[in-house]
């Protein structure tokens, strides 16, 4: 059988169809800011820039695939993801690797991080939970809800990584939000926060001694709100990392140094260059004008999700689309707000741009989500 140039170019449309092109491109753009950017942080280690031109092909390739899943059969695939992840996490917390005192990994033939997968499993979990439930969700869903969302948060809590078990439990939040979770539940808690930031800032000086002791958090993560709140107490030891981010930031003035050419970035004063702190680099060599060139980036990205998730044809759909494209967000404003001196160190990647593979792959298979959601119509216009 012969084919000709036009069946190969139908074909190759066939595949391209079931991607939405305006996300392709902005997580292409990002992908490829984020590889000039590793290949500075990384220039005297030149195998972690081919790592990650691997890990973005296999991004892509995610992204190809479970775009092309329907969402039924995604919905089927569930709760055994939810019941998987927290079976890792609870295989971490028994006999999980230690590195820099955090047991939160496992090696099952490769090494990986179960509280990643967590960021996907936990909003598919509760969105397949709430669609059984369509038109008749009542408080006490909202209680299971919660049920589910604590147990994953509270082992991943315990390993210790309080940012990423923050980032888990805002993607169960953001599901129960877009349920239609009552504001008279969530307006308290957020008067419960701004109560306590404002008792903490007050109060500074007295909390923050060697000898008080804070309820629930561990020393270092007591050390690192202190820090936030006076990082030059200690401009050697605590205090380092959120200096040299933001004179790295402040460096780059309006225009940027120039790429490789970012002296905090070569003279090794950026912790974490390439991984959570990616964004001083990226700032220092393209400045001010780069950084919001790259917050653009980001708002388009999140607010085209928000337009593919409000089309989904089923509640699991539009929950899961919206969820995910909203705990992108939070990613963003994590890592963007700690490297800013804006927000504690947590230890958080910045979508697409980071160095590491299983946290570009989650955000891979969180954009295929939202594209196999946007590829189903519903039947009738709301």
């Amino acid at each position: 059988m012969r084919f000709s140039f036009k069946d190969g170019v139908r074909r190759l449309g066939c595949l391209v169809s079931v991607l939405d092109k305006p996300l392709v491109w902005m997580v292409f753009l990002l992908t490829g800011i984020g590889l000039l950017s590793v290949y500075s942080a990384s220039f005297d280690t030149p195998g972690r820039f081919q790592d990650q031109i691997r890990n973005a092909a296999l991004v892509f390739t995610l992204i190809w695939a479970i775009a092309s899943v329907p969402p039924q059969t995604l919905m089927r695939c569930a709760a055994p993801l939810y019941t998987i992840g927290v079976a890792l996490l609870i295989a971490v917390a028994m006999f999980g690797l230690a590195r820099k005192g955090a047991k939160r990994w496992l090696h099952v033939g490769v090494v990986i991080q179960p509280s990643e997968i967590m960021k996907i499993a936990v909003p598919m979990m509760l969105a397949w939970y709430y669609h059984q439930r369509a038109g008749l969700i009542r408080t006490h869903d909202h209680l299971i809800a919660l049920l589910l969302l604590m147990a994953p948060v509270g082992l991943i809590a315990r390993q210790p990584d309080l940012g990423t078990a923050i980032l888990v439990f805002s993607s169960g939040f953001f599901v129960s939000y877009l349920a239609g979770l009552s504001f008279r539940w969530i307006v308290p808690v957020f008067l419960a926060f701004a109560l306590a930031v404002g008792a903490l800032i007050t109060f500074e000086t007295k909390i923050c001694q060697p000898d008080v002791q804070w309820p629930l958090l561990h020393d270092y993560q007591k050390h690192r709100v202190c820090t936030l709140l006076n990082p030059g107490a200690d401009p050697l030891g605590k205090g380092f990392h959120t200096l040299q981010a933001t004179i790295a930031i402040g460096s780059g003035g309006l225009h940027g140094k120039g790429w490789l050419k970012g002296t905090q970035t070569h003279l090794e004063f950026i912790p974490e260059k390439h991984t959570d702190f990616i964004f001083s680099v990226y700032a220092e060599e393209f400045g001010l004008i780069g950084g919001l060139a790259l917050l653009a980036l980001y708002f388009c990205l999140i607010v085209r999700g928000l337009q593919v998730a409000a089309r989904g044809a089923t509640l699991f759909g539009r929950l899961l689309a919206g969820s995910l494209i909203l705990t992108l967000f939070s990613d963003v404003f994590v890592n963007i707000g700690m490297n800013s001196g804006l927000l504690p160190i947590v230890g958080a990647p910045l979508p697409l741009m980071s160095y590491g593979g299983t946290a570009l792959v989650t955000v891979g298979i969180a954009v295929g989500l939202i594209m196999s959601v946007g590829r189903r119509k519903p039947l009738i216009q709301s």
